[in-house]
């Protein structure tokens, strides 16, 4: 039966893990004086060596002819059955799978039988951040005190899930990514090893790809193999999928050339085509990335795009400012969060790349004098589609402030000198209504359709349902209001607030009773 390669060359001693000599060093010299400790935790990143070095410590401790060196003889018939995986005094446990406390309690109640054939019963918890809390706690306790022949090894990629009272009674080992130069030199001793035709551009591939794990790389060898044929750097990117990514380089060449036709039609066919919009969001963030340590560095060694990409790349780092990389970069990996819960990512994409071809608007003052006009004539527009259909030239009446708590400020200008056209729209208007919507859920729905504009420390709302109005009378709901602007844009405003419903459409009752008084009727209010 075949056997994928990265199983076949698991390492099997500890001079066989690459890049990691401050664990192994360390674990060789505890095996060699006896003083190994009750419990190890072993975190790093994915395919680094945190299981293997486990399955080599738990087979070294319990090895019948272990070497000098600390390493175990992989001739015993020890060694041999844990290798096969039938060794009972070693035993593995997937956590992402039976992570319950129930889990956890047959384990400790399992520590109370001596080893069958070993001096030393190991329990290995691969991915132990996955444990529920309660099954936390009841493994806190036998791993604080166990019995002198158990042993504990925790493995895991998420070393901040896992709680400080485990992570006390344990000796902590770091795994470092492996270096890309170990990865392709393991990858074309394993391609010698299996008669492969590897070329060493096409090792260096595989090495950038995998991101510093050995288990990725290989895996990626294994896939390439089946081609039948020598592997090339092009057969790899085709393998791992980033072939044909001039569509890329084409989208952010239109962002920078503010083509936003250009940009929406690339979107359309990738959309037409199938294409999972939400990892195209993910491509970008990559690449923009490598356009800013182009930016940063002006080197090429942690790039993660393909050769005949960079020349493309280098050229719009020389074009680009650092700041508007950053720009881009805030705003698509918002966007990327975003589409996990959006109704359409279409159009959550789409939206985002309109706004990177328009700019920064944050920095509208700085853009060229073009640039600035297209904001002044948007703003012009959104004011004439507020407006009701028999509203005079006059800017519509303002509504009084919004209750909000005592630390809002008052207005830095006079509001009756101030004009519906002195204000501009808050580009980041879409970002305060997901943080308002954080803060305080209840009220978000009042805010479907709403727009806002700023002048000065003034910030003026307008929204469709009137039921707006009533909502944020609530000290409450204002103060969530007032706490999403500021955590957006960095600074407290003076809100105010209007219903462009209301406006357009005013109440009959209200109406009989205005025209009543200009005719000089007498009118009584009745509650």
């Amino acid at each position: 039966m075949y056997q994928a390669l990265y199983r076949k060359w698991r390492p099997l001693t500890f001079a066989d893990v690459l890049s990691q000599p401050q664990v192994t060093t360390t674990l060789q010299n505890q095996i060699k004086s006896g003083m190994t400790a009750h419990a190890y935790l072993f975190t790093g990143s994915r395919g680094t060596g945190k299981t293997t070095c486990a399955r080599i410590l738990a087979k070294a401790v319990n090895c019948e002819h272990p070497r000098p060196d600390g390493n175990p003889c992989l001739e015993c018939a020890i060694c041999k059955d844990a290798e096969a995986a039938v060794l009972s005094d070693l035993i593995e446990i997937d956590a992402a799978s039976n992570n319950s406390v129930e889990d956890i309690r047959d384990l400790r109640d399992a520590t109370v039988y001596t080893p069958e054939r070993c001096k030393f019963k190991v329990y290995i918890i691969d991915e132990v951040h996955m444990l529920s809390a309660s099954a936390f706690n009841a493994l806190l306790k036998i791993m604080e005190e166990p019995p002198a022949y158990v042993k504990f090894i925790l493995a895991t990629t998420e070393i901040h899930k896992v709680p400080a009272t485990i992570i006390s009674r344990c000796q902590r080992y770091d795994f470092r990514r492996i270096r890309q130069e170990d990865l392709v030199t393991r990858l074309c001793y394993i391609a010698e090893k299996e008669q492969i035709s590897l070329e060493h551009e096409a090792a260096e591939l595989m090495a950038r790809l995998s991101d510093g794990g050995m288990r990725d790389a290989i895996s990626l060898l294994d896939r390439c193999a089946a081609y039948g044929e020598t592997i090339t750097a092009q057969i790899t990117a085709e393998a791992a999928g980033v072939a044909g990514r001039d569509y890329l380089m084409r989208m952010l060449e239109a962002v920078h050339a503010r083509n936003t036709a250009e940009v929406l039609a690339i979107t359309g066919d990738l959309h037409d085509a199938s294409k999972d919009l939400q990892r195209l969001c993910e491509e970008l963030i990559l690449m923009l990335r490598d356009v800013m340590l182009l930016k940063a560095t002006g080197q090429t060694a942690l790039l993660h795009c393909m050769a005949d990409e960079i020349t493309g790349l280098q050229a719009l780092a020389a074009d680009t400012g650092m700041d508007e990389i950053m720009t881009q970069l805030n705003a698509l990996q918002s966007c990327r969060e975003r589409m996990g819960r959006a109704v359409n990512r279409r159009v959550e994409l789409e939206m985002t790349l309109i706004r990177l071809c328009a700019g920064a608007p944050a920095a509208a003052s700085a853009q060229p004098a073009e640039v600035q006009a297209l904001y002044d004539r948007i703003a012009q527009l959104e004011s004439r589609a507020v407006q009701p259909a028999a509203a005079p030239e006059a800017a519509p009446e303002i509504t009084k402030p919004i209750p909000s708590p005592a630390a809002e400020p008052e207005p830095e200008v006079d509001m009756r000198q101030l004009k519906l056209e002195d204000f501009r729209p808050v580009a980041e208007w879409p970002e305060i209504l997901e943080e308002c919507g954080r803060l305080n859920p209840a009220v978000l729905g009042t805010l479907a359709g709403s727009t806002a504009k700023a002048y000065a420390n003034v910030m003026l709302i307008t929204a469709e349902n009137p039921f707006f109005i009533t909502m944020f009378k609530d000290k409450q709901n204002a103060r969530s209001l007032g706490d999403a602007v500021q955590n957006v844009l960095g600074k407290r405003y003076a809100i105010r607030a209007r219903c462009s419903a209301a406006a357009a459409k005013p109440r009959p009752v209200e109406e009989m009773l205005e025209k009543a008084k200009n005719s000089g009727i007498k009118t009584t209010a009745v509650t």
